[in-house]
């Protein structure tokens, strides 16, 4: 296999794809974030989208010439050089025929040659008509692609061509730009600190289950979500492919999330069981960083249940509130343990998390100990709860254990902190696999 270094001076060399879309007029701008950011910058470019914009305006910006065709200058062997020398291929827009070529393993223009001889991380940035994206085939083909560690950003939400609207839309250049340096300071950061999770496939569950009561109350917990986005973000960083199972989360806890992460969101500790177990297929690791509720109301009241009725004593009064009858909860992690939900054979590192407090029993780390001896987790991140522990937008501090509830790795700082050692912490393990 040929690969080349990254640069010395630090330059980062990326491919921008442009394909046949009428989004590729924002392809100029995207290069020029790029290109302000102190990357290198060669511009590939399909036939057809040369149809939309035309390629000087796409060497004005990058600088440099722009490639077409395979037979453009046959003896530099052109589709070679150019994906070697690709730190990154960014296509923006991805065309629904260009998604389709590639997932075929199609090698008919230069974009699509670069694609298939890169060892480089591809990121496509699709943008097409609502009902093109939704189409059977084209979900498809990204399913194909995102499983085979390509890169693929959800188109974002908007006005269309002509007067329909609907998600199909290219994301803002800048948006697009950003993604394409943070996939390169993940690269990066697998070249100096470790093996990375290029190619793997990691979920994570963040958040907290709510167990409706009635139409307007639930029982419920105070897990924020911070933690286990905050896994989400560091494993994307890695170069994971991830399915985030988010329990309510606030929007404001979503809004740094990688566009590459896949959101699902789920209300309650049912749903959570169901979205993960699906999610898990064909995962190499789950983190099970939700907070899920252990019981649920056996019955879900169609109205509000009032909290003033008749007197006591009066015809048809009631003596004070019924009671509310539980029923337990399945037990997600210990279920992914038991029942383990990968059907290509694989195998998935199963990670989880326990809020503890200590009481009369013991400490947060005894009450941790004897749940990893009982879950049978491969890991187990223990963490103490409480006023200003743990909850929120506030440090955290983990020991985590093994499935005999033996030690192996301490963390503590940030949210984000705490969440690059566990990533460091899972890849490692699966890289010994």
């Amino acid at each position: 296999m040929s690969t080349r270094a990254a640069s010395p001076t630090g330059t980062r060399r990326v491919v921008v794809g442009v394909s046949g879309s009428i989004a590729a007029y924002k392809a100029p701008t995207v290069v020029r974030r790029l290109r302000e950011a102190g990357c290198e910058v060669k511009v590939v470019a399909t036939e057809a989208a040369l149809r939309f914009i035309g390629a000087p305006a796409l060497a004005a910006v990058a600088g440099g010439p722009v490639s077409t065709g395979v037979f453009d200058d046959p003896a530099a062997v052109e589709h070679v050089a150019v994906g070697e020398w690709a730190e990154l291929v960014l296509v923006a827009p991805a065309s629904a025929d260009l998604l389709a070529r590639v997932a075929a393993g199609r090698a008919d223009d230069l974009l699509t040659a670069t694609i298939l001889t890169t060892t480089a991380p591809v990121l496509l940035c699709p943008a097409m008509h609502t009902q093109m994206w939704l189409n059977p085939a084209t979900v498809e083909n990204v399913a194909t692609l995102r499983r085979r560690g390509l890169g693929v950003l959800d188109p974002a939400d908007g006005r269309l061509t002509g007067r329909d609207s609907g998600t199909g839309r290219l994301p803002e250049p800048e948006a697009i730009a950003a993604e394409a340096l943070r996939v390169l300071a993940g690269r990066h950061a697998r070249e100096t600190e470790g093996p990375g999770l290029a190619g793997r496939h990691v979920v994570v569950s963040a958040g907290g289950t709510r167990e409706p009561l009635d139409p307007v109350r639930y029982l419920g917990n105070r897990s924020s979500g911070r933690q286990g986005t905050a896994v989400a973000r560091a494993a994307a960083a890695q170069g994971a492919r991830v399915t985030l199972v988010a329990a309510n989360l606030d929007a404001d806890v979503l809004r740094d999330l990688p566009p590459t992460v896949s959101v699902v969101g789920v209300g309650t500790a049912l749903e959570l069981q169901d979205a993960v177990r699906a999610a898990c297929t064909d995962a190499d690791a789950v983190v099970m960083a939700a907070a899920v509720a252990d019981y649920r109301p056996r019955s879900v009241h169609g109205a509000k249940i009032k909290k003033h009725g008749l007197a006591p004593g009066e015809e048809g009064g009631a003596a004070g509130p019924a009671p509310i009858e539980l029923v337990e909860n399945p037990d997600v992690l210990a279920g992914l343990v038991s029942r383990p939900p990968r059907t290509d054979g694989g195998r998935t590192l199963v990670v989880g998390f326990a809020a503890e407090t200590g009481d009369a029993e013991g400490d947060v780390l005894a009450h941790g100990a004897a749940k990893a001896r009982r879950k049978g987790a491969d890991l187990l991140a223990v963490n103490a709860v409480g006023q200003g522990l743990g909850f929120g937008d506030v440090p955290n501090a983990v020991v985590v254990l093994d499935a005999a509830g033996a030690e192996v790795a301490r963390a503590r700082g940030s949210k984000d902190e705490v969440a690059r050692a566990l990533v460091a912490l899972v890849a490692g393990r699966l890289a010994g696999a």
